[in-house]
């Protein structure tokens, strides 16, 4: 559980601290007070990574220098602090120089908000990255495995690009780490999703209330064998110069009853199925690591009809540590905040309720 937070020169909080409730803690207040910049911040600490964005320049408080983050999580003293490219990770006054072994001391996480949507209606890049979080918070070695992966790539599209007849001894150099850490990436998102499926398809019965089935079907650009792949696709990579195949091209096929969610799936669906993918997630990482992630729910019961809402708050792992931002409480019905730490947010300023 983390119970502390501090913050440092984050987004629009030039220094903020506060206790969190070991359940439930919720922060109420208008929009663009702070609200998500406190959960983006506990994700960094955790993660080491934001859902708004790759930049830690970003994070860093306007005309400030540095930003930092701390936090207690289960009686361990975590800290992130980037300063330029700089960057400080300690657990109790350790040091961490790598972000594996630093990220072995963290929890796990998983952000639900509104923005949800998109890994339904939006591009393949969105539930990508959903796949990619939720397998880096499984496998250790998945993320150097991605970033190995980007790299190859990135030098692979150069050559690509740079020569009007590629030059294949140089390019196949990089071929053979695509080959070798898309293959292991691949297997991982094919694992996560078989993980996922079972718990998927019955939140989105329960969450929405009806008889929708929900069908998770991961695509693969290439055949499963990468290598000849990429040996199929090399005329049209040379006519193109662009790498055509592999896990960054790859995408996730969501299906409700058979029929595309994308394209026939309401607006009501389409919010249900997000929600019931992040919410796997969070039974996954349970099941799988034997412990419940954080719940970092940026404002979205406000979206939901009071039935949805009362099945959604119900549909979480046992136990889990749940923050939560919301505009109002004008949602909660009798007793489902029992228990729980309100702060109202304004202009910085936090308060009890």
């Amino acid at each position: 559980m983390l119970t502390e937070l501090r913050i440092s020169n984050f987004r629009c909080f030039e220094s903020f601290d506060c206790s969190l409730e070991s359940g439930t803690t919720l922060f109420v207040g208008e929009n663009a007070q702070g609200k998500t910049s406190i959960l983006e911040s506990i994700c960094v600490l955790m993660r080491l990574q934001s859902p708004r964005s790759n930049k830690v320049s970003d994070q860093i408080r306007f005309d400030a220098e540095a930003c930092s983050i701390e936090g207690i999580l289960s009686g361990k003293r975590l800290l992130f602090s980037a300063a330029g490219p700089k960057r400080r990770m300690t657990v109790d006054n350790e040091s961490f120089s790598k972000r594996k072994d630093y990220l072995a001391e963290t929890g796990l996480v998983v952000w639900i908000g509104n923005d949800d949507i998109d890994l339904v209606r939006g591009s393949a890049e969105s539930r990508r990255r959903y796949l990619d979080f939720g397998a880096s918070q499984l496998s250790a070695g998945y993320l150097p495995a991605l970033r190995a992966y980007t790299r190859a790539l990135r030098a692979r599209n150069f050559l690509l690009k740079r020569d009007a007849n590629p030059c294949w001894d140089q390019i196949d150099s990089y071929t053979k780490l695509l080959v070798q850490h898309g293959t292991y990436i691949a297997e991982q998102r094919s694992a996560l999703i078989s993980s996922l499926v079972p718990f998927a398809k019955k939140l989105q019965l329960d969450v929405s209330g009806k008889d929708e089935l929900l069908s998770l079907n991961y695509v693969r650009s290439g055949n499963e064998d990468l290598e000849l792949a990429y040996e199929e696709k090399k005329e049209a990579e040379a006519k193109q110069r662009l790498t055509l195949v592999g896990p960054h091209r790859d995408d996730l096929e969501l299906s409700i009853n058979s029929l595309l969610a994308s394209k026939f799936a309401s607006e009501g669906q389409q919010r249900t199925i997000a929600l019931s993918l992040k919410i796997a997630q969070s039974h996954v990482l349970r099941e799988r690591k034997g412990s419940n992630p954080i719940l970092l729910i940026d404002d979205i019961f406000g979206e939901l009809d009071s039935s949805r809402r009362n099945r959604l708050l119900s549909s979480f792992p046992e136990g889990a540590q749940k923050i939560i931002t919301t505009t109002s409480l004008d949602w909660a019905s009798d007793g489902c905040l029992e228990g729980s730490r309100c702060y109202s947010l304004s202009k910085g300023l936090l308060d009890e309720m």
